[in-house]
């Protein structure tokens, strides 16, 4: 089947803010539309690459909008960054420029955070950091000058993160402040990554043939669902103008105004 038929998709990959709601807005469709997912058989998952919040701060959000959560709807960044950390770098002691929220979920995944003893930090990790000092960039421009070999780790490369307002700076913009303090830059886990996209298959057990992750970025979300294999679908509700999408070297495989277009397949 055609990438664009939709009719064929079991596990619906959701990218949250721009997608299902805009800051603290939810949009009106989508109460409707998940609900309407798990009616007709299907399934969904979170991913996220905003990895400033614990899955438990997702799910109290998710509840505060109206929608009933558990932790295994979710999957972050910060849970793949993890991940990846386990097999390339168990142990390791990380300076985390990243929220009290990511530094205690690496610490629940047993790896030492020293952001109070940086020359101790045997790895770097950077996430959205809505908790930013300068101090944390000084430490971290250090360490990167100092130690050349040091690793060096980001949660995501988003550019921005969307709100209410319009747009503030997300970890890929901070990264992009450290390469031109330092010349480096990191090795990155969220979206456009497959990983995160293949643990959300493997966790239902669904083949990329019946996947679809959908999201307001083609840099990130369309882009995952593509390196997957799976379906790349765009909603035009949060952060890509026509603009963007004409100039993009990717192309998603379908392009809806928003998600509530999904409904109209799903009915």
């Amino acid at each position: 089947m055609e990438k664009t038929d939709l009719s064929r998709i079991r596990l619906w990959l959701f990218d949250m803010d721009g997608t299902l709601y805009l800051g603290e807005q939810l949009f009106a469709f989508t109460k409707e539309l998940l609900r309407t997912i798990r009616e007709k058989g299907g399934q969904y998952l979170y991913l996220t690459n905003n990895s400033s919040k614990s899955v438990s701060d997702y799910v109290k959000k998710m509840e505060r909008l109206g929608i009933a959560a558990q932790p295994e709807d979710f999957l972050t960044s910060a849970q793949a960054t993890a991940w990846y950390l386990h097999r390339a770098h168990e142990g390791k002691r990380l300076y985390v420029c990243g929220t009290r929220s990511l530094q205690a979920e690496l610490r629940a995944e047993g790896f030492p955070v020293v952001n109070d003893d940086p020359d101790a930090a045997e790895c770097i990790v950077m996430g959205y950091d809505t908790e930013l000092t300068y101090q944390k960039l000084l430490d971290v421009s250090r360490l990167l000058t100092e130690r050349p070999g040091l690793p060096y780790i980001a949660t995501n490369p988003d550019l921005v993160c969307p709100t209410e307002f319009g747009f503030v700076p997300d970890c890929g913009s901070v990264c992009g402040m450290i390469k031109t303090a330092t010349g480096r830059s990191p090795k990155v886990i969220g979206k456009p990554e497959p990983l995160m996209v293949q643990m959300a298959m493997e966790r239902i057990g669904v083949t990329p043939e019946k996947t679809a992750v959908v999201g307001d970025r083609i840099y990130t979300d369309v882009k995952s669902g593509l390196n997957a294999g799976a379906a790349g679908v765009l909603v035009m509700s949060g952060e890509t103008t026509p603009e963007i999408l004409a100039a993009s070297p990717d192309k998603p495989d379908l392009v809806l105004s928003s998600a509530a277009e999904i409904l109209d397949v799903l009915r």
